[in-house]
Order: structure tokens, then sequence, then C-alpha cells
């Protein structure tokens, strides 16, 4: 990932000194599971780790000759470390050190998007909090449909965070395996005792069983699950995008005194963070095809999938990451216009007020048909005559003649809309 969408801490897990280090501690492990079976002589593990230095450009000086990176590694692990640098990698294949690595790396990523989440729902809670009773209009096909409250959007928000909060910990949870089992994932020349201590060494679960390599399907959940989380954070982009165009403007993303936002057009302030925000999720999606390919390998192992995780293990993550952190920011400093939300209500003239007489038509015999008729013939004409729906259904005597002007006016409260709010937020933020 570009350094424009980078941020330090998750690209740091993926930097090549980062990735080697953990090769080492992978095979000092597996040494060390090695001495106390002894297998290896005593000691080994203690010297080449006081020995062993990451030298990152003297590794992809061998690979470019070796065409091999592990091979690489470990003939300059040697270098440093000398003989008994020999038994490291016993018994041991490429895939147990590569594979384990990367689940490593995929779960210390994780862990970061797990604090950003976390970062991100308290960013959504504050905002859904102060505006439980902020009434705004309720669209269905970008079409004003009833009253709803700007905080009853944000806490749908909240709790789909909430699920790819637990989506994301049981794909971490899926991924944190640990393979040392050998060619083929049989065994035959290391004993399963290493793997076991490799894992707890490394915080890991073993494998119940691998091939040559660990499953792929556990990265295609991995994988999946950092796109839905991007199609969270895009569902939430454009809402406010579509809420900050110059004809809507309920929320606008905050604008810096120093800020411009357009090289030619002065007046223009742009929803550019949301936007990037789509961006990142189109780019974040693309990376679940490839994973979910990466799946059906041949027999026990080829390196088909190996180019594609290279580049989606880091890019995904990191691309993630900042979006989340991005997205928070956004929530956390958005400004939100109630007065404009007001104002926007108004501009129908009452007809999303149409079911209430509805309901109440068919209440005082009307049937469904009849009544849907009725009202919608009101509604239609106070729509395309710029006039009082309320002021059109009174003067309707096929209404008055059933209802009451005083109970029809009644009819047309926005507390109605909003008296449930408060069972909503309370059954949703009970839940964690």
């Amino acid at each position: 990932m570009i350094e424009r969408y980078s941020r330090k801490e998750i690209k740091n897990i993926w930097e090549d000194k980062n990735k080697y280090s953990i090769w080492l501690e992978i095979e000092l492990a597996a040494a060390e599971a090695m001495e106390k079976l002894k297998i290896i002589p005593k000691g080994v593990s203690r010297k080449v780790r006081s020995k062993a230095k990451i030298n990152v450009k003297r590794i992809l000086q061998i690979e470019n000759k070796v065409k091999h990176d592990v091979i690489a590694f470990l003939t300059s692990i040697t270098e440093k470390a000398g003989r008994d640098a020999r038994y490291l990698h016993k018994g041991m294949t490429s895939s147990d050190v590569l594979d384990t690595c990367f689940n490593l790396q995929l779960k210390q990523s994780g862990e970061i998007l797990l604090k950003d989440i976390d970062q991100l729902l308290s960013s959504i809670k504050h905002q859904a909090i102060k505006h439980k009773y902020t009434v705004c209009i309720g669209r269905s096909h970008g079409i004003h449909a009833e009253p709803i409250t700007f905080g009853l959007k944000m806490l749908t928000f909240y709790q789909e965070f909430l699920r790819n909060k637990k989506r994301l910990e049981n794909s971490i949870k899926e991924i944190s395996t640990c393979a040392i089992s050998g060619a083929v994932g049989t065994f035959a020349n290391v004993d399963p005792k290493v793997e076991s201590y490799v894992a707890k060494k490394l915080k890991l679960n073993v494998e119940p069983i691998s091939t040559q390599i660990i499953p792929r399907d556990r990265h295609a959940q991995f994988f999946s699950t950092l796109g839905i989380i991007s199609s969270s954070i895009e569902r939430f982009a454009i809402e406010i995008r579509h809420l900050q165009r110059t004809e809507v403007l309920e929320v606008e993303e905050f604008f810096g005194k120093k800020q411009k936002g357009s090289s030619a057009m002065p007046h223009k302030k742009n929803p550019i963070l949301s936007e990037n925000l789509t961006g990142l999720a189109r780019l974040i999606r693309s990376y679940v095809a490839p994973s979910m390919e990466n799946v059906a390998l041949w027999h026990e192992r080829d390196i088909s999938h190996s180019a594609v995780e290279r580049n989606i293990g880091p890019d995904a993550t990191i691309a993630l990451d900042f979006a989340l952190v991005r997205l928070s920011n956004l929530v956390k400093n958005l400004n939100i216009y109630p007065d404009k939300m007001k104002k926007n209500l108004k501009i129908t003239n009452g007809i999303f007020f149409s079911q209430r007489v509805l309901l109440e038509l068919t209440n005082v015999g009307f049937t469904r048909e009849t009544a849907y008729k009725i009202v919608q013939k009101n509604a239609m004409n106070a729509w395309k005559n710029n006039t009082s729906f309320f002021n059109n259904i009174i003067l309707d005597k096929k209404i008055t003649n059933k209802i009451p002007v005083n109970k029809l006016k009644k009819l047309f409260d926005f507390s109605y809309h909003t008296k449930k709010i408060n069972i909503i937020f309370t059954r949703s933020l009970k839940r964690k």
C-alpha cells in the first residue's frame, strides 16, 4: 500500500525486517523444542539467538542468486551464527515458516483493526446518543418516506460495526494457527510436539491437519471479513456524501480554516473523505475474490497463492486500518445541522403523514384499497400544487364525514414517529 494510505503501526508488521524477525523466532522456537526432545544438542537456540542478525539487504542479495527466500534467509543467519545454525529448520519445510509467519502477521494486523473498530464505535455512539431525538426525514429509494431521528440513523451503523467486530474476532481466531508439520504435512521428519511448542510460544493454535500448507479457507474467511467491513464503511460514506449534497446539507464533513476544496472554484467544500472511503472500500473488496481462489491449490501444495498473499496481506489490512481511522475521525468531527433537517422535513408539505391518515380511515370503516386512493389523491395534489397535505385532508368530505378535524390534526404529530426510539436505543446499546 502506498504511503498516502499507510499508518506506521500496521505498516511495520509487513516490513521485511519484521517478517524475517518472525521467521527467526519460528526457527528458534522449533530449535528450543527439538532441544527439549533431545533431537538437537542443548544450547543451540541460545547460541544462534546471541549471534544471529537480521540483514534484509544481505538476504535479498542471496535470494537473487538462489531464487528461494527461506534458503536465502537461513544462509544469511548461518553467515552470522556459524555452525550451530545447521540445526535450524531440521525436518521442516518452507511453508512451515511462511504460513505460520503469515498467519501471525494477519493476527497482529487484525488486533490493530479491532482497536480501530472500537475507536469508530465510540465516535458513532457519541453522535447517536447526542442526536437521539434530532428529527429528520427517513428516505427509501432516496425519496422522503417518514420521520426518523439522526441518532437512530447513527445507531444502525453502531450495530453494524458491532457485528463487524464479532466477525473480525472470529476471523482472527480462525487464522491464528501454526503448522510445523514438514513436507506434505505428515510429520515424517519433525515431531508434532515441536509444532505444539512453537504454537504455544507464538500464542497460536495448532493447525489440526495441514497438507504442506495451512488450509486457505481460513484466509478466505479473513479477507472476506475485511471485505464486509469495507462495505459497511462504504455504506456510511455514501450516507454522508448524500446528506452533504447542496440541496440536502443535513451534515457536512469538517472543513479546516485553511482547507481548499477546488483548484478552480473557491466556494467548493467537497465530501472528499467520504469519497476516498468509497474508493478504498472498492479496493479492499477486490482482494476477496483472489483469496477465495487461493483455496483451490494443487494436491498438498502449490505456490499459486503466494504472489496473491504477498500483495493482499499488507494491502488489505493497511488500507482497512487507514479507512477505519479516517471514518472514525470523520464521524467524530462531523458537522450536523438539525435546523436544515427541520427545513427539509417541510419541503413535502406534510405528505409523509399519509400512512397515519390511511390507517385511521381503515379504523373508521374504509377498505384499505379505498382509503389508499383517497389519501394518495390528496398527497399527490399537495406535492404537485405545493399545497398543505393537512389542508387538503380537512377539505375532503369523504374524510371529514368520518373523522373530525380535531382528531385529524392529532395525526400530524412528529412525536408519534419518535415514541419508540428509546426502546430501540435500549435494546441496541445492551448488545455487545
